[in-house]
């Protein structure tokens, strides 16, 4: 007997629940599909295909070399594969972008052979966490503590298959490299020092994070220099490990304030998810229609210094190098990014969704789409828009020391910390001392911050009153 196991979010061996089913029928052919086709517009960015190309290599290394690599339709290429291969059946792990959901339905029903479905991805199926009345929640809270926390528990995960027995299509597979996924050799430069990929990577940077950072996580979850972020985002989206490992890998320690903090932000993604389902325009439709008349601003050379890490303002800089030079940024850096962007420069947030998704290497369509909106106001359970983050007071508490807004931008490092975010306060003199003239050697500040916010806040009370 032989089966097709589909791999797509889910690159690795243990706690996949589709590949366990097929090693237990058989012989299984390992596939994976590069599917730029039905993608369309969500087709991934810059360095999601530089970490899938690492990704894929691993677990290409943990199958003996078996996995075999295509670019196309899956549709026409498993029903090739079923034909050559006299394939019984078709197992893959769901996935729950709008147009993957789409695409896997119309393959189902073309099959001529059976196909099983599973669930590796998530902790709770969208549709199993609902209010009582049946309808979907739209604020996380009780969508976390009345829903999930109410479901059936996560399972635990699995171990590997055992004496699994792969195949490798030998005359039709490509190799991995042919798929040109990470052809930039200046973003190999500057990404690869920074990252382990693959499954082992992911397991180890769990028993790291579980060591160092959890037993810290509540408070020093928002201080970007410090290392109490589990950094799992990127392994998570590619399947590198399960939510469910994640999951029960902190709940064996046992409840107190960091560790509950931690699970319900495993809670977070899940409630991106479930928006995304039932809401399938979210990455590019208000959610709140009543931003659709919002005056965005549309000025190329604000959102450029936005982008290349030039505003002028320290904490927002720091957070968009770090993201450029890593693929990754903390998360409390993104929130004041995202402020920045939608509230001081009024532009839309879709420029930072588009952004994030092209140079983020854990850019996933749920999460960034519901994040973008949640900052900008226009989401579900989204911050007020009149919440606009100051910047400078954001680094004044959560980078104390500077070490954050040092280590991406040099330039103002010798600084006080007294003016480390706010240069422009500087006296004359104290900027010469540190090597630094406003408007040259660091850009002066694209937009003055109170008038701006002002402006913004001005926006959204026309808005208000015009609905």
């Amino acid at each position: 007997m032989v089966s097709i196991h589909w791999f797509r979010q889910d690159l690795r061996l243990a706690d996949n629940p589709a590949l366990t089913k097929a090693a237990k029928r058989g012989r299984v052919l390992p596939v994976y599909i590069l599917d730029d086709k039905n993608a369309g517009a969500n087709a991934m960015g810059a360095a999601s295909r530089w970490w899938l190309h690492h990704s894929l290599t691993a677990l290409n290394d943990s199958l003996g070399g078996n996995l075999s690599v295509y670019r196309g339709d899956p549709s026409d290429i498993l029903t090739g594969l079923a034909a050559r291969f006299d394939v019984e059946a078709v197992y893959w792990n769901r996935c729950y972008e709008p147009w993957r959901t789409k695409r896997d339905t119309a393959i189902e029903k073309h099959l001529d052979v059976p196909v099983e479905t599973a669930n590796g991805s998530l902790l709770w199926e969208p549709w199993d966490v609902k209010k009582d009345d049946g309808a979907p929640y739209r604020v996380f809270t009780p969508f976390y503590r009345k829903g999930c926390l109410h479901a059936a528990a996560p399972r635990k995960p699995l171990p590997p298959p055992k004496n699994a027995a792969y195949l490798h299509d030998k005359k039709g597979s490509l190799q991995i490299k042919a798929l040109n996924l990470a052809p930039n050799t200046e973003l190999n430069r500057r990404l690869e020092p920074h990252w382990r990929i693959g499954e082992a990577a992911a397991q180890k940077r769990l028993r790291a994070f579980i060591r160092t950072g959890l037993k810290l996580y509540k408070d020093g979850r928002d201080r970007p220099a410090a290392p109490y972020v589990s950094r799992l985002s990127p392994h998570l989206h590619f399947g590198e490990i399960s939510p469910n490992r994640i999951w029960h890998a902190a709940r064996r320690l046992g409840h107190d304030m960091h560790i509950d903090h931690f699970c319900s932000e495993l809670g977070w993604r899940e409630f991106s998810h479930s928006l995304l389902h039932y809401n399938p325009d979210l990455p590019h439709k208000n959610l709140q229609t009543k931003f659709d008349a919002f005056p965005w601003g549309d000025d190329a050379a604000l959102l450029e210094a936005w982008k290349t890490g030039k505003t002028g303002v320290p904490m927002v800089d720091a957070g968009m190098r770090e993201l450029w030079q890593t693929g990754y940024m903390h998360n409390r850096s993104r929130m004041v990014v995202g402020s920045f962007l939608v509230k001081n420069l009024r532009l839309h947030w879709r420029h930072g969704e588009r952004w994030f998704w092209e140079t983020l290497v854990d850019a996933d369509l749920a999460d960034n789409s519901a994040n973008w909106q949640w900052i900008a106001g226009c989401g579900a359970d989204a911050a007020p828009y009149f919440r606009i983050f100051n910047p400078v007071m954001q680094g004044q508490k959560f980078d104390p020391d500077g070490g954050y807004v040092r280590a991406f931008i040099p330039e103002i490092a010798k600084l006080p910390n007294k003016y480390l975010f706010s240069p422009w306060d500087a006296p004359a003199a104290v900027l010469q001392k540190a090597s630094i003239k406003l408007g040259d050697t660091y850009p002066a500040p694209i937009v003055d911050l109170k008038q701006s916010r002002e402006a913004a806040l001005a926006a959204f009370q026309a808005l208000s009153r015009d609905v």
